[in-house]
């Protein structure tokens, strides 16, 4: 079996969730044997599209018309798109719903990382069978992420302007309302002896005014260093004291599994797309506002957390990119068998 994982500019969203989504895809697959491409024009016997804009759309119909048999991939819902870019819940709103909607309504099978956002989509009217299988996680690599040396060790501090001995808490995202951004900076104020570092890409450009008022009034124990590579992000996972991620709305969250797969104490917004996966005081921390927030990171940096960042673990091993791929290959075989 041969597969496309399909994605248009992909330069655009190489920094996106739906882009680290399309690699751990590749990974995936190729663990489980699939020849992998991302060249459409090559041949292939099933195409897996990752976005969902104009030019996904005409491809699906190219597709269709070809009867290749596809899948199209449910990162996006209605609900994670509104606060996010400038206009987003206003002229864009519509735009990308009717976006989503076609692509949704245009094809038979649709996969999706969660039980929630399977739920939201089906709620939608759309007729697909759904498949919430994870986004996935390669273990692998974050079993490794404490192999670095002093350099490295070395020259990521100097790249935050912090000294080795600072404690500090990270984020990850892009500068969004909804990732809960705002948040993460009003709760830093009150520990203003720890360094809170939010590791994301940022467009000027669409950047909404919330978010451009919350960074201007930020305090000095802030730090928005932008986008890293995995070589820094290594580093943060292995010397950071929590993984603070308040979004309001997720269809799984990345990084969440990147945390809890670097045995990192993790606390989060106590949201749908959690349930049954994410346990409060069992494999991870939960709050509904700031001063749970509060609580909890004070709660974390007193008191041992081994059993909770192991139990949590636990919860990756059952999303590793080896179980995930064949997941996937399940339903690229079946798609294949019904579409003859």
């Amino acid at each position: 079996m041969k597969v496309l994982l399909y994605s248009e500019n992909q330069k655009t969203f190489k920094k996106s969730g739906i882009g680290h989504a399309l690699l751990q895809q590749k990974e995936a697959l190729e663990q489980n044997g699939i020849e992998v491409t991302f060249n459409p024009k090559d041949s292939y016997d099933i195409c897996h599209i990752n976005t969902l804009l104009g030019k996904s759309y005409r491809f699906l119909k190219k597709l269709k018309k070809k009867h290749i048999p596809y899948v199209v991939h449910g990162h996006s819902t209605k609900e994670d798109f509104l606060n996010s870019f400038k206009f987003s819940n206003t002229l864009l709103a519509p735009w990308f719903n009717r976006n989503i909607l076609r692509m949704y309504n245009n094809t038979k099978y649709i996969i999706t990382p969660t039980t929630y956002s399977k739920k939201l989509i089906s709620n939608y009217g759309v007729k697909a069978k759904i498949y919430a299988i994870s986004n996935g996680i390669n273990l692998a690599k974050y079993i490794e992420q404490n192999k670095y040396n002093e350099e490295e060790e070395n020259a990521f501090y100097k790249f935050l302007n912090i000294d080795k001995n600072d404690k500090f808490i990270i984020g990850m995202g892009f500068y969004f309302v909804r990732k809960g951004l705002i948040d993460f900076i009003e709760v830093a104020r009150h520990f203003p002896n720890i360094k809170f570092i939010w590791f994301g890409k940022r467009y000027p450009l669409i950047t909404s005014r919330p978010i451009m008022k919350a960074i201007k009034n930020k305090p000095d124990n802030v730090i928005l260093p932008g986008y890293v590579g995995m070589n820094y992000k290594k580093i943060a996972f292995a010397k950071s004291s929590l993984f603070f991620f308040p979004s309001y709305e997720e269809t799984e969250g990345i990084v969440t599994l990147e945390a809890l797969a670097s045995k990192l104490p993790l606390l989060v917004r106590d949201i749908g797309v959690y349930d049954g996966w994410l346990k409060k005081d069992y494999n991870c921390h939960m709050g509904t506002n700031n001063d749970d927030f509060i609580a909890e990171i004070n709660n974390i940096l007193n008191n041992s957390q081994t059993e909770i960042v192991n139990n949590g673990y636990k919860v990756v091993e059952t999303r590793d990119l080896k179980i995930i791929g064949q997941k996937l290959k399940e339903v690229y075989e079946e798609v294949i068998r019904e579409n003859k």
